[in-house]
């Protein structure tokens, strides 16, 4: 799962949607030394990372694209999904998908300095290209995987993956239909225990 997925499962709670988001730069133990919630919010991204990669629908989507891009087929999985929860987002939620964005951006610069370095550095650029909203179109998702394949090194060619996204759209939407209805539900038991 990419940005927008995370945050949309970790529910209502701010604290916990702030800690998914920056997950992915916080390394070992080091969420050990942020407030609970947020810490919270780490373990819930790792937590759905694992679930993610290891469900067999997932896996279903990653397969279609290994014999072309190899290893880097869960990544750009992770993203065509992050596309469908945008371009369907009215199914998922009541708030308006531009309003939820500037709201959660407006949480983000609110609590600007309990985030990490990396996510310091790329939020302005983030926020600038409205990077979330851009999802919902395949062109959006173009842009996201050519600054991918550039950190790599050109190495991944990710930027062509929306052949592939073209190509079997129906499929890709049917898989993430039928695995975002189960990692919702993991999410949602996830976070019931956390509240315990």
């Amino acid at each position: 799962m990419n940005f927008l997925a995370h945050i949309y499962l970790s529910g209502d709670d701010d604290q916990l949607k702030i800690g998914n988001f920056m997950a992915d730069s916080i390394k070992g133990k080091q969420y050990l030394k942020y407030p609970y919630k947020i810490r919270n919010g780490i373990i819930l991204h790792r937590a759905i990372d694992y679930y993610t990669d290891t469900h067999p629908v997932f896996i279903e989507s990653a397969k279609r694209l290994f014999p072309i891009y190899g290893h880097y087929n869960g990544i750009i999985v992770d993203i065509f999904y992050d596309h469908f929860l945008a371009a369907n987002w009215e199914r998922y939620s009541d708030i308006p998908l531009e309003v939820y964005i500037l709201e959660f951006y407006a949480l983000l610069q609110k609590n600007f300095e309990i985030l990490p370095h990396k996510v310091k550095t790329f939020l302005p650029y983030m926020i600038q290209d409205n990077w979330l909203l851009s999802y919902a179109r395949i062109e959006g998702i173009e842009q996201v995987l050519t600054g991918m394949n550039r950190r790599t090194g050109k190495k991944s060619q990710m930027n062509l993956a929306t052949i592939e996204l073209r190509k079997y759209y129906k499929e890709f939407q049917a898989e993430f239909e039928l695995f975002f209805e189960d990692v919702q539900t993991f999410s949602k038991s996830k976070i019931k225990e956390f509240n315990k």
